[in-house]
């Protein structure tokens, strides 16, 4: 039995013959266990910058020591070395990063990704609900020669209202906006992979199918429409085929902005999808948000696999909101995911982003950069500053004591400038959503 079925009108003998430990949702677990322990590394930025200065520090005490014989020189340098610009102004640039982003709707649960966000080259999706809107509308109506799509839209229509399947959303705003009325049927039955039948104004309406079709109405089979999509109902009208209703999930409509504005204002070079939908459905995604790359059919493992191959190469970015990408999410540099998501995905999640919308992941990006530039600024400015009175104090030309006053004023400079972050302009994001 797959998880979630409802057992609608009859009685239920359930025969446990596997362990938990054999569900899929187990395997995806496990897999996302495996993929924590084998994180990618982040190497903070500070302790790339802090192992260098050290040396640098020691080596000019000394050097002032050795010159002039005297140690209160290489007391000097100490003091004036004390790496506060590391140690301070690097934490304030990022703590005032996550309250940017929060305020922004993001929620950053790995801090350390801030330092990555910004210098991705590749950007991997997952396909429903991040680069569309994960939710199917009907685009077609294929109809059996001599019937009118509109009768037989509304008759699907009255009996889908009554539905919890995923495409019977669709076809009841379908009918809506044509302004088709619904007559309410006489009696609806949903009987668990049988489709939905329902008597509407004395006629037997069905929805199913092909397989349903081929048990009812076998010659009718030459007559369905050659498809590339999984995403179809076919609707028989006493014992007849009537008509099949075709449905797509559609891009989300700046999806193509989007990915035209990732290479030129984020430096982007590489764009790809990952989805575990029909390679035919992804590619035509593909082809209309104008990416390249596609890989369809893919697992979780698959998933897995293609991140961290990627992410060994370079920082990456993987974007998703179902618990089958959460293993992939992991793997990535950076993993976000976007909207409503559960809580195993939002757990394996570097950052969150509430809204499902393309410009609060472009204000992410734009946040990771920011933050990244003033941090910059303040620890290599601050450092800069702190050689220049180490030299000084090398050739006794800053005291101790000047020397504790002047690293006091780098502090405070580079905290100052540390505190920007937050303080960023009012929209962020150069891209329109």
């Amino acid at each position: 039995m797959l998880s979630g079925a409802i057992n609608g009108e009859s009685p239920l003998t359930i025969r446990a013959e596997r362990v938990a430990a054999d569900s899929r949702y187990a395997q995806i677990v496990g897999v996302l266990r495996e993929a924590e322990e084998n994180r990618p590394p982040m190497r903070r930025l500070a302790d790339r910058l802090g192992a260098w200065y050290t040396l640098i520090a020691l080596a000019l005490g000394v050097l002032g020591w050795a010159i002039s014989g005297d140690p209160t020189r290489f007391l000097a340098v100490v003091v004036v070395a004390t790496p506060c610009p590391l140690l301070i102004g690097v934490p304030v640039a990022i703590i005032g990063a996550i309250s940017l982003a929060a305020k922004r709707g993001i929620i950053i649960r790995n801090p350390a990704m801030l330092e990555d966000v910004g210098r991705v080259e590749t950007m991997m999706f997952d396909k429903t609900g991040t680069l569309t809107y994960g939710r199917p509308v009907l685009t077609e109506i294929v109809v059996r020669p001599g019937t009118d799509p509109d009768e037989v839209l509304a008759a699907a229509a009255a009996v889908e209202v009554y539905s919890r399947h995923p495409l019977a959303r669709a076809v009841v705003e379908a009918a809506a906006e044509r302004n088709l009325g619904t007559p309410p049927p006489t009696s609806v039955s949903e009987k668990p992979g049988a489709g939905l039948v329902g008597e509407v104004g004395g006629r037997l309406v069905r929805l199913t199918n092909r397989r349903g079709l081929a048990e009812v109405d076998p010659d009718a089979i030459d007559l369905l429409p050659v498809t590339e999509t999984g995403m179809e109902s076919v609707v028989l009208v006493d014992y007849q085929y009537a008509a099949t209703l075709r449905f797509r999930d559609e891009p989300r409509a700046t999806a193509a902005d989007f990915i035209a504005h990732l290479p030129r204002a984020h430096g982007v070079t590489r764009m790809m999808i990952i989805s575990g939908d029909r390679e035919a459905e992804v590619r035509r995604l593909a082809d209309r948000v104008g990416i390249r790359e596609v890989y369809g059919g893919i697992s979780p493992e698959g998933k897995l696999a293609i991140v961290r191959e990627r992410t060994a190469a370079g920082p990456t970015l993987y974007l998703g909101d179902g618990i089958n990408d959460a293993p992939a999410m992991t793997a990535a540099s950076a993993g976000v995911a976007f909207g409503s998501t559960s809580d195993v995905t939002a757990e394996a999640a570097d950052a969150v982003v509430l809204e499902s919308s393309l410009e609060r992941l472009d204000d992410l990006l734009h946040i990771g950069a920011r933050m990244r530039r003033i941090a910059l600024q303040s620890a290599v400015g601050g450092m800069a500053a702190s050689v220049i009175g180490m030299l000084l104090a090398v050739f006794g030309l800053l005291s101790p004591l000047a020397g504790a006053i002047a690293q006091e004023v780098i502090d405070v400079l580079a905290i100052l400038n540390s505190a920007r972050v937050v303080m960023a302009p009012r929209r962020l994001s150069d891209f329109e959503d």
